[in-house]
């Protein structure tokens, strides 16, 4: 069967309450990536991305770079290493080579599964929905077989649970209760979401990646930086690791009647159109940003705070999605928890963010 690349697709945005909005619609030719807001949505709710997409009714073309031809803030949604490296076996499966597939058509693939509030349908047709419990021993050490290069099958429930950006390893999954060794990759009622950070002997920190992590938020918290909730599950012994990090999602909200809600995320690298492949960002303009954004000085303060941490604990992985912002229903914005926070040292000596100018010995 030949393969189509997707011509349109409709944005939504799940809001607090749990229920669905349409944003507007997304629509790629020849020219590029075009995006338009619904009429609806314009009278009712703020911009999602208000320093580079208009807030009207008018047809908006995406620039050609630095996201893959998308605007940043729909471009926020697509996965990076690992995601792609999943979304790419599946592709291959059908025979369809990677070099053919759109921007649009890795949107279609992650669906509803993106980090954040923004879904995009209609689902692409290789995806496999399974709405079942997986243990996440079988799913963890499936997923360190594969980015070891141990195994070319790919778990249709690993596929599901790889949206979100980064290199190592992960899923996004679903626990009930206080049962952390089974997980879903669909939600059901009552059901929290968690991050799990696998392990691999072939990562920088091996398998003690999770117990460095953990040190460093243990760190942030104490020093008011307000990272996100973890916690360190029992990792089974075949993996090599004694603990694997979950981190809860930030941008999934718990409503006392059992459904769930989002909150919109937006990377600085997506707002700011900064690649997050090279170093495209300095401190001043992520404070600079936030303060404006936030429509707060303290906010900005926080920022900085943060900067000083990853100077003084070697966190120079710091590029520019691995800063976000929260948005509310009102439009009202915050700064994410502060989150990939670990011991990175880069190969070059220099952080990927800028302090003033300077990202070696600044």
């Amino acid at each position: 069967m030949a393969f189509n690349p997707v011509p349109k697709l409709n944005v939504s945005r799940t809001l607090s309450s749990g229920a669905q909005i349409h944003v507007g619609v997304l629509a790629q030719n020849k020219q590029g990536v075009f995006f338009q807001y619904n009429q609806d949505y314009l009278a009712r709710f703020e911009n999602l991305s208000p320093f580079h997409l208009n807030f009207d009714g008018t047809v908006q073309p995406a620039p050609k770079l630095p996201h893959a031809g998308l605007h940043g803030v729909f471009a926020d949604a697509l996965p990076d290493g690992w995601g792609l490296l999943l979304q790419n076996r599946v592709f291959r499966k059908h025979g369809i080579l990677p070099i053919n597939i759109t921007a649009m058509d890795r949107l279609a693939f992650v669906g509803q599964s993106a980090l954040g509030a923004l879904a995009f349908s209609p689902t692409s047709d290789y995806v496999e929905m399974k709405d079942e419990t997986i243990q996440l021993d079988t799913l963890g050490l499936h997923a360190q077989a594969l980015f070891d290069g141990e195994t070319d099958e790919v778990l249709s429930e690993l596929v599901a649970s790889g949206s979100s950006g980064g290199a190592r390893p992960k899923a996004q999954v679903y626990f009930t209760g206080d049962n952390y060794t089974q997980c879903r990759t669909q939600p059901q009622a009552h059901d929290h979401a968690w991050l799990v950070k696998f392990t691999s002997a072939n990562l920088a920190l091996g398998h003690e990646e999770g117990l460095c992590e953990a040190a460093y938020l243990t760190m942030a918290l104490a020093a008011g930086l307000n990272p996100p909730e973890w916690q360190l599950l029992n990792a089974p012994e075949r993996s090599g690791a004694e603990y694997w990090l979950a981190l809860k999602r930030f941008d999934y909200l718990h409503n006392p009647d059992g459904t769930s809600g989002r909150l919109h995320l937006h990377s600085a690298c997506g707002l700011l159109d900064a690649d997050f492949r090279t170093p495209s960002m300095d401190y001043m303009d992520l404070i600079k940003a936030t303060k404006i954004l936030c429509k707060s000085p303290a906010m900005g303060q926080l920022q900085f705070k943060r900067a000083v941490f990853n100077l003084l604990v070697c966190n120079q992985d710091d590029h520019s999605k691995n800063w976000a912002f929260l948005q509310s229903d009102s439009g009202a914005w915050q700064p994410a928890p502060f989150y990939d926070v670990t011991f990175s040292p880069s190969p070059y000596g220099e952080h990927a963010t800028s302090f003033a100018g300077f990202g070696r010995r600044p």
